[in-house]
């Protein structure tokens, strides 16, 4: 596949979505959250002292908004940003991506350990933040979640395990609890990190340790690779006709090096089958 790239000189994008004909991304180590049009054209749109990972929007566009260090959702209504929920006493470590559903439910993930000291795995939780600012635990023992769709019409929810190679499966209750974990593709050689769904159900993710991009449909067939070069961070469909598929990537990972470096960069491609779900 062609691609180009958008933007670069950015410290570390994360987290992207498309949304009023921009796409919208955490450049997490500047502590910024961003837009870029398809013309390359960045914005500020408001800065996150506590680094800034997972996005998405309530109901009534008002931007949710993860704090990672400090470990809160905050809310942005274009003017004001605030608390939305505090989640510090749910999540043992930093949290990172999030998707919100059409009701204004957040579902949030967090590391689980501290990757960048080095210290022990532990398993991580999958964190229910209501529309209303309510927290709660929904999934227990996942392997780092973190990239996360909502698809089947808003009845299923697949998390992206980094440290599992694995995107697991959930089915959503109607008060947004979750039934049992279920494998719903499992990538040998992956670590499945920021994702988005397609029209036809597959899911594409970026693999920061293959260094690629992987679309791939329910059971693990995978059905396309991306050969990045670099660690894949993230990934999202958007554009006029949804066919754009906009990689987020990164020659650093520690925090001073993104910063030093700033070497992440937005690059863009053109699929076949557009954007679906949410995000």
């Amino acid at each position: 596949m062609q691609r180009h790239t958008l933007a670069d000189g950015l410290c570390f994008a994360e987290g992207p979505r498309w949304r009023d004909g921009k796409l919208w991304f955490s450049d997490m180590h500047a502590g910024q959250v961003m837009t870029c049009n398809l013309a390359g054209q960045i914005e500020t749109v408001v800065e996150v002292a506590g680094l800034p990972s997972g996005l998405g929007w309530l109901p009534d566009g008002q931007l949710l908004i993860v704090s990672m260090k400090d470990r809160r959702v905050l809310r942005y209504d274009g003017q004001r940003l605030q608390e939305h929920a505090d989640l510090a006493d749910l999540a043992g470590c930093d949290c990172n991506d999030m998707v919100v559903d059409a009701l204004g439910r957040a579902y949030v993930g967090h590391f689980g350990f501290d990757v960048n000291e080095g210290r022990p795995f532990a398993h991580a939780e999958l964190i229910l933040v209501s529309p209303e600012g309510e927290p709660s635990v929904v999934a227990r023992e996942l392997k780092f979640p973190n990239g996360s769709v909502i698809t089947d019409g808003g009845r299923t929810l697949v998390v992206c395990e980094t440290f599992a190679s694995r995107l697991s499966a959930f089915d959503i209750a109607a008060d947004g609890s979750l039934g049992p974990r279920r494998d719903w593709a499992v990538v040998t050689g992956t670590a499945p990190d920021g994702c988005c769904l397609d029209a036809e159900g597959a899911i594409w993710f970026a693999s920061p340790l293959s260094r690629e991009v992987v679309r791939v449909r329910e059971g693990g067939e995978v059905c396309a690779r991306i050969d990045l070069g670099r660690m894949g961070i993230a990934c999202q469909l958007g554009g006029p006709e949804g066919r754009h598929l906009f990689i987020l990537s990164s020659g650093s990972t520690l925090p001073a090096m993104c910063v030093e470096k700033r070497d992440a960069r937005i690059e863009v491609c053109e699929v076949d089958v557009p954007g679906a779900g949410s995000p």
